[in-house]
């Protein structure tokens, strides 16, 4: 008998089993996927951009020609 993996949910905190029977995962529930996804859409969670020339704030600086 293999031994059943406990992962935490993202999104709070519960104990859920990883296995392909869980159709939700790494989610405990539907309404805890939906809920991650709603925040992703709402911009919630942001990957952090490190500054340089590929820097989104630098281009628009650069193309409109106004300086602060």
């Amino acid at each position: 008998m293999a031994k059943v993996r406990l992962v935490s949910c993202p999104r709070c905190g519960a104990q859920v089993a990883w296995s392909t029977e869980n159709p939700t995962r790494p989610f405990c529930s539907e309404r805890c996927k939906l809920i991650d996804l709603g925040d992703w859409a709402m911009e919630r969670y942001r990957v952090p951009v490190e500054g340089g020339k590929d820097a989104p704030d630098e281009e628009q600086d650069e193309g409109s020609g106004i300086r602060d």
